[in-house]
């Protein structure tokens, strides 16, 4: 074998000849293509279009009775941004509804997660009952609440309330903030609990049992070694929750419908463009405005879920 044929059996191809296009780097991601494209067009090329909107005064015409002409106006929809005090009060009440269904569902969660690690009879059912609620569809969890737990004529939490001798409450007129963060935390508490049992069933348990061996007890453990190894778990449940519970809208529209006191930023975007204000122009900025806070908070995210799986590597 001359050292011709010997370069072109180790390499495959000679020196200076074109390379296959089609060789196995391109194979390997050929098929990925149409589903790449798909996702551009179907994702990417509305977002491009909302940009652009953004920076026009869009409205529908067919709702006015004086129909203004399309036209260019810049930043103008970004700087009315922050003068809206609606928006503010939108922004102030996705923060308040997102750090207490985040913190209130991470506590019921890690709660639920410890007395589920331990062997109990009818574990797997009681188990498959508290995961129920993160199956249901949010319309129906919301349904359900506003009919059968808030109603002020037959709603159960009022009827235990008449049985003591207490007035009505009117729930969803009267808090309506906290009524959607009970669904919402109803809702989202098993979500919480699968990730929080996750990391429990993943700490070494040759620890915790030199740790009782040792005299602590069981608080001093859970204080000292459990919750120290939950924090990367905690972490990605508030990162998780905070993604998926900013953007709640379903429970919003059938119990309030955008009331005072619970409309959050999706909501106030809807508002402002099908919901009745029909300037897109507008709401097209203020969905910009989410999308590029929604792409900090999920940057953030998957920093804590690399962490977290670059230390189960290291386990």
């Amino acid at each position: 074998m001359t050292a011709a044929d010997a370069t072109l059996t180790r390499s495959g191809t000679r020196k200076g000849s074109v390379r296959d296009p089609f060789s196995s780097p391109w194979r390997r991601r050929l098929p990925l293509l149409p589903a790449l494209l798909f996702t551009i067009v179907v994702t990417q090329l509305p977002f491009l279009v909302s940009i652009y909107y953004s920076f026009t005064n869009l409205k529908d015409r067919t709702q006015s009775l004086i129909p203004e002409p399309t036209k260019f106006v810049g930043f103008d929809n970004y700087r009315a941004i922050f003068n809206d005090p609606f928006f503010r009060q939108a922004m102030w009440t996705s923060v308040k509804m997102t750090v207490f269904a985040v913190g209130l569902s991470l506590f019921f969660g890690t709660l639920f997660a410890v007395l589920l690690d331990r062997r109990f009879h009818g574990q797997g059912l009681v188990r498959t009952l508290l995961i129920t609620p993160f199956l249901l569809m949010p319309v129906v969890a919301a349904l359900i609440w506003k009919q059968q737990m808030f109603s002020s004529l037959f709603g159960i939490l009022n009827r235990v309330l008449q049985f003591l001798g207490l007035n009505s409450v009117a729930f969803i007129s009267d808090h309506p903030l906290a009524s959607i963060v009970t669904v919402l935390v109803w809702q989202w508490t098993p979500f919480m609990m699968l990730i929080m049992l996750a990391g429990l069933q993943s700490q070494p348990s040759d620890i915790l049992e030199a740790a009782a061996v040792d005299g602590a007890t069981p608080f001093g453990i859970f204080r000292q070694l459990t919750l120290p190894h939950l924090r990367r778990y905690l972490e990605l449940g508030a990162l998780l929750g905070s993604i998926y519970i900013v953007q709640a809208f379903d429970a919003i529209d059938v119990m309030t419908g955008g009331g005072p006191g619970s409309t959050n930023v999706p909501y106030f975007v809807y508002q402002e463009s099908l919901g009745g204000g029909f300037r897109y122009g507008s709401a097209s900025a203020y969905a910009i405005v989410v999308v590029i806070f929604a792409i900090i908070i999920a940057t953030f995210a998957l920093r804590v879920l690399s962490g977290l799986l670059k230390d189960e590597d290291r386990v």
